[in-house]
């Protein structure tokens, strides 16, 4: 299964008993899943309904769903104005015309939430919940182009993070053929700064032995060099799954682990090279990473 993103949108547009809808959907980065809702007034049951489509669709991201639904101007009769309410919100708007404010415009009112009803006898319950269910419907499909808007961005995804897990794989080798070389640059650099230091000191040779061979142990790095190939391959695995956004999370923080770990163990430059090489690679990596569901 393909990873998939967690940026991406969706629309889907429906009509039905003298109504039309507009349903948007799009969705961010996040941690974990976050569905936000903002429909129309009324139909009550359509926040469940997107709450409950984009869990079965999607396990990580910020899902922001809205609805946006309007009559049909032939069906004017079944509209109602809310003259109180209306009243009042103009009330307020021409007091903060006499301080300087913009005076309120007769379609900037009427869409202030609460001013236009749907007439109580146009709008039983059985009406209701027919619109409703054919809403719910639209959300569904918007939240299915969603879904497919993030399955392309993990399309785009793939090869950039196969890339980056290719160049660390490439760094752990050459890590390897440096670490060989390890031991012999740690004996030489011991033997030349002994001999300045004690030439004539009996049993020299044998101490140098002894104290390099301590030295190449604790700058032993194979360890990390196996973790990190391990890491490699399950890096590849998780690519193959889907959602795995958070196992690769989880994973970026032990690739940075093994990493400072043989840059802190380095008895030579060109380990230590590498070892920073590493580090920056890993940081793209995660960086990529933070993208994927």
């Amino acid at each position: 299964m393909a990873i998939s993103g967690m940026t991406g949108f969706g629309r889907a547009d429906g009509a039905a008993g003298g109504w039309s809808w507009t349903v948007e959907a799009r969705s961010v980065n996040g941690r974990s899943l976050e569905v936000r809702f903002r429909g129309p007034q009324g139909f009550d049951g359509l926040e469940r309904a997107a709450k409950v489509a984009a869990q079965s669709r999607f396990s990580r991201g910020q899902v922001n769903v809205g609805v946006q639904a309007r009559r049909s101007s032939g069906d004017a009769a079944g509209v109602r104005i809310d003259e109180v309410l209306l009243n009042r919100y103009l009330d307020l708007a021409n007091d903060l015309a006499e301080r300087g404010a913009t005076p309120p415009s007769a379609d900037g009112l009427l869409s202030l939430r609460g001013v236009v009803e749907a007439s109580e006898e146009d709008q039983g319950a059985e009406t209701r919940e027919r619109l409703e269910a054919s809403m719910a419907q639209a959300i569904e499909a918007a939240l299915d182009a969603l879904k497919t808007s993030r399955l392309a961005e993990g399309a785009a995804l793939a090869p950039v993070i196969t890339g980056f897990v290719d160049d660390i794989e490439r760094l752990v080798a050459a890590a390897e053929t440096e670490a060989a070389a390890q031991t012999e640059a740690i004996r030489t650099r011991f033997s030349r700064r002994m001999a300045e230091l004690a030439p004539d000191a009996p049993g020299l040779e044998d101490r140098i032995v002894l104290e390099a061979a301590a030295l190449a142990t604790r700058a032993d790095v194979r360890e990390e060099l196996d973790r990190l190939t391990a890491h490699v391959g399950a890096a590849r695995s998780l690519l193959q799954q889907a959602p795995a956004g958070r196992k690769l999370d989880f994973l970026m923080q032990e690739f940075m682990r093994e990493a400072n770990t043989l840059c802190s163990k380095s008895a030579t430059t060109a380990l230590t090279g590498i070892g920073l090489e590493l580090k920056a690679v890993i940081e793209q990596l995660r960086e990529q990473v933070q993208n994927v569901e």
